[in-house]
């Protein structure tokens, strides 16, 4: 199973907000500490925001920040909201698509088991999960603010 490009930018965007522990950002310094079109991190940002999960803040000392706490950030349901098309094979489609053999066929049953799967490992875990190690991710992004011990309450 591959995630879109849409979902991987979309985890990427809130671990570096989780990482900044709410001090705002702009699209455009995630844009630029991952190498990402800014232009596609906009409507990640969008999406994000109408999910409710992230919010942002309009003018001169604006920016994005996350909406919710880390720990209460499901991956699998990001996922999910993020994912527009979990049609892994034709007949997963929601028009059934046109393969000859889906009558009989028990590949989606199996491509479903699959992808449940699949998702429920990301269910098992949160944003705060995956910034445990915020020192060494603050390290990496190379971020302008410093880590924050009593606003993150996870620091190593």
């Amino acid at each position: 199973m591959r995630m879109t490009s849409h979902t991987d930018y979309a985890l990427r965007m809130l671990i570096h907000l989780a990482v900044g522990n709410g001090r705002p950002c702009t699209v455009n310094d995630v844009a630029e500490r991952f190498g990402l079109s800014r232009n596609h991190l906009l409507k990640v940002a969008a999406r994000l925001r109408k999910s409710g999960l992230i919010e942002a803040t309009r003018g001169r000392s604006g920016g994005i920040r996350l909406a919710i706490v880390p720990a209460d950030i499901n991956l699998g349901s990001v996922i999910r909201r993020m994912e527009a098309d979990f049609a892994l094979v034709e007949c997963l489609q929601e028009d059934g698509g046109a393969c000859l053999i889906s009558p009989s066929c028990r590949l989606k049953t199996v491509v479903k088991e699959a992808l449940e799967a699949w998702l429920a490992v990301f269910d098992k875990y949160t944003l705060a999960d995956l910034v445990r190690n915020e020192r060494a991710l603050y390290a990496l992004l190379g971020a302008t603010w410093e880590p924050d011990a009593k606003a993150a309450g996870h620091l190593e």
